[in-house]
């Protein structure tokens, strides 16, 4: 058994406005493993700034785990737990190898192309012209769900956009969700939540920065608007210290980025607890290529996961590795009939 890997810079098709900065690139390494005849495939991507594992030894960390591949993905999967985007390309790539299709981890009537995931569609930061020409995009092509990013125009705009939506779709006909990406203050947020309330927003991602637990915990308990933890969870990788974080914060949702978390196995984890907390959850990409979206959604069918998950963003590139997933009428579905074009 061996293995190698490459590097390959995902380009976007346009700037992606988000609180912290407009993305135009995505880095993400494929990892390959030989076996035989036999190939197995995994996504290691990381978000520069956000990343727990964006370091400058990352590059050393994916050589060090093709030189010791043979060791297995559980050996590996706790080596790498200062690398959980690596732990989930491991993962992926091992069950990519066991599989009779290389590309199908989880056989399923998602991967049969008999049933297919929700999914939200994502509108990004922009001016008020460039988020209201989204917004309309999402609705004509068949979303029941749109998830905005806001906080970083002017709140009154963004409001205008959300007030826009409910003028014409009440909240059994379209879900509004909103990502503010840990973008305000304590004060305004709680401001913030109330005006969302107000317009029947389903959630609010992340909206302060990581690290304020008593502040989160503050808003969670009396939000009028239910909120969901994203960015808060990466860099805790122990069980313990996870129970810790949604008993303490006790969140209406978390979100979980397998990339961000340490894959299947790092999401999962989080899952237990959040169920037995009564805490809801729902799954999103982050910003992988089709290798790792697939792997993600294939999963997300797996476990049953429930309302519309944040599995979208295959088009966001001009170069991602064309596949079967196919996002149609609000859904992600995957087409039996179409080929991987990725060359091992």
């Amino acid at each position: 058994m061996k293995a190698n890997y490459h590097k390959h810079i995902l380009e976007f098709k346009a700037p992606s406005g988000t609180s912290r900065g407009v993305l135009k690139t995505k880095e993400t390494w494929f990892i390959v493993i030989e076996d035989g005849e036999n190939n197995g495939i995994g996504e290691c991507g990381i978000l520069r700034g956000l990343s727990y594992d964006d370091r400058p030894d990352y590059e050393d960390k994916l050589h060090w785990t093709c030189e010791n591949i043979a060791k297995g993905k559980d050996v590996l999967w706790e080596a790498l737990r200062e690398f959980p985007s690596i732990q989930f390309g491991v993962e992926m790539a091992f069950l990519s190898l066991a599989s009779q299709d290389p590309y199908v981890l989880f056989p399923s009537d998602f991967t049969r192309g008999v049933k297919a995931i929700d999914i939200n569609g994502l509108v990004w930061m922009g001016d008020e012209g460039f988020m209201k020409e989204q917004v309309s995009q999402r609705l004509e092509d068949g979303f029941s769900c749109i998830k905005m990013k806001i906080g970083a125009i002017d709140v009154d705009q963004e409001m205008a956009i959300l007030r826009g939506i409910r003028t014409h779709f009440d909240k059994d006909k379209i879900t509004l969700r909103v990502d503010a990406n840990g973008g305000f203050a304590f004060a305004k947020a709680k401001q913030i939540l109330q005006q969302l309330a107000a317009l029947d927003i389903h959630s609010i991602e992340q909206p302060i920065a990581v690290g304020q637990v008593e502040e989160m915990a503050n808003l969670c308990v009396q939000t009028p608007t239910p909120i969901a933890l994203d960015e808060e969870l990466i860099g805790i990788t122990e069980v313990a210290k996870k129970r810790a974080l949604l008993q303490n914060i006790r969140p209406q949702y978390i979100i979980l980025k397998p990339s961000f978390i340490g894959g299947y196995k790092g999401a999962e984890e989080w899952i237990a607890i959040a169920d037995e907390l009564e805490i809801g959850w729902w799954i999103t990409s982050a910003l992988e290529s089709n290798i790792g979206l697939n792997a993600i959604a294939q999963w997300t069918f797996m476990i049953k996961a429930k309302g519309p998950q944040g599995l979208g963003t295959g088009s966001l590139y001009t170069n991602n590795i064309p596949g079967p997933l196919e996002v149609k009428k609000g859904t992600l579905q995957y087409n039996p009939n179409r080929n991987w074009e990725f060359k091992f």
